[in-house]
């Protein structure tokens, strides 16, 4: 029988095919892959900032407050004296060392009747003279002076520790409230305060001997 194998150039076209085919099926496989991780995308880490952190805004700080005396606003804490102010006490009258938040002293009077006498000291100006007398006379309902009225009101009594300020009013109405008030800076920066207010009667009777405390002020 005959050899039933193809002729040659047939069996090498079959060969030739399936090359050609084979290589067609390999791109295609890898179009296919890169068309496919195109389309990956990493997973993205958490985002740190690489520069130094913003910085917190500045807490506020705690306010210091103290006696304000009526004056509605805060004032500086007491100051300690390098040189204190000292006087001398008429028969009949006793001293306390403070007495409150921003008193130096506190003076008891040998008259009965709503009286008191109180030594403030405070560092610096306090705020000025004119502010002062303004805030006594608001505390016994008076109107404020301006500058004018504030040299009208005023007596100079000459001390030892300098030039010492006097300030004596009255209240309006029937019930009627006084006091009297010496003013003086010392050359240690401080200002001193020393006050006698109460019924405008008792305040009265005991004006002379306050007046005469007021005049032996000192600088030891």
């Amino acid at each position: 029988m005959p050899n039933p194998r193809p002729p040659l150039h047939r069996l090498m076209s079959t060969l030739a095919s399936l090359v050609i085919g084979t290589g067609l099926l390999g791109l295609a496989f890898a179009c296919s892959s890169d068309q496919v991780s195109h389309f990956r995308v990493p997973k993205e880490a958490p985002f740190t900032p690489s520069g130094p952190r913003p910085a917190m805004p500045p807490q506020p700080m705690g306010e210091r407050t103290g006696d304000n005396m009526g004056s509605g606003a805060d004032t500086p804490p007491p100051s300690t004296p390098g040189a204190p102010l000292k006087w001398s006490l008429p028969k009949g009258w006793s001293e306390a060392q403070g007495g409150g938040s921003m008193r130096f002293a506190t003076f008891k009077p040998p008259f009965a009747g709503k009286l008191e006498a109180t030594v403030v000291v405070l560092p610096g100006p306090a705020g000025g003279e004119l502010a002062n007398v303004n805030r006594w006379r608001g505390q016994i309902g008076l109107p404020p002076l301006d500058e004018a009225g504030l040299a009208k009101a005023r007596t100079a009594l000459k001390t030892k520790a300098g030039s010492l300020n006097v300030y004596d009013f009255t209240s309006e109405g029937q019930a009627k409230s006084r006091l009297v008030a010496g003013y003086i800076s010392t050359p240690d920066g401080n200002t001193w305060f020393l006050k006698l207010t109460g019924d405008a009667d008792p305040v009265a009777k005991a004006k002379p001997d306050f007046l005469t405390i007021l005049g032996s002020v000192r600088l030891d």
